[in-house]
């Protein structure tokens, strides 16, 4: 019996600690690209590189996501963003970088999401691996199976590392994560790796994996 109720309390102690850690916020990178794909993706394109279908038909020229926004200041950004950077000097735009039809989002956008956005941007223009599936259907599948040991951040400090004694990868370090290719990532999750790392092949779907590669990705950024 005294064996049971420790069963029970340490079950208890387990839906808990996962019932607050899949309330913990996402990354950032993970919100600015829902407001990307909402706001930005219909003229910037779902690469970033300005070729959005939206921009086809104004026939506008939309900057190249994945080299303007590496040579930009977050501060700079967020004036460009916010179409704070408008006001004109001797009949020029301040940073001579806006486009009139680019539109102002700072009645639209809060700080925080701004920052988020911003967050995507530096990932687009810096990732060396694509999105292969969806990021939401990802962080639904990441609280289910993998927060219990790689953390609700990411960085390998989940509630299953203390009891059992693991280190796993830190999934925020993208010295880690970008080493290996989505080829590798995939197949390290759907046949597992090494000792602790279990393999899932017979529970989530190729197109699960991808999803959950995707949202991992976002993590590191």
């Amino acid at each position: 019996m005294k064996n049971i109720i420790h069963v029970i309390l340490l079950q208890t102690l387990l839906t808990f600690a996962c019932i607050w850690e899949v309330a913990a916020s996402p990354p950032p990178a993970f919100e600015g690209r829902g407001l990307y794909v909402s706001y930005c993706q219909l003229c910037h394109g779902v690469t970033g590189k300005g070729n959005g279908p939206l921009a086809k038909a104004m026939r506008i020229n939309p900057a190249d996501l994945t080299t303007t926004v590496r040579s930009r200041s977050d501060t700079i950004l967020v004036k460009i963003i916010t179409g704070e950077g408008r006001p004109t000097i001797t009949g020029r735009n301040r940073h001579d970088m806006i486009s009139n039809s680019m539109p102002e989002w700072k009645n639209i956008f809060n700080k925080s999401q701004i920052k988020s956005l911003i967050a995507y941007l530096r990932f687009m223009s810096r990732a060396k691996h694509n999105l292969m599936g969806d990021p939401k259907i990802g962080l639904q599948l990441y609280n289910q199976y993998c927060q219990v040991c790689h953390g609700v951040e990411g960085e390998g400090d989940g509630v299953m590392t203390k009891l059992i004694g693991i280190v796993p990868m830190d999934l925020t370090n993208p010295l880690e994560t970008d080493r290996l290719d989505n080829k590798e990532l995939i197949k390290s999750i759907l046949d597992g790796n090494g000792r602790y790392m279990p393999a899932w092949r017979d529970i989530l779907s190729q197109g699960d994996v991808e999803s959950l590669v995707s949202y991992i990705r976002l993590l590191a950024h």
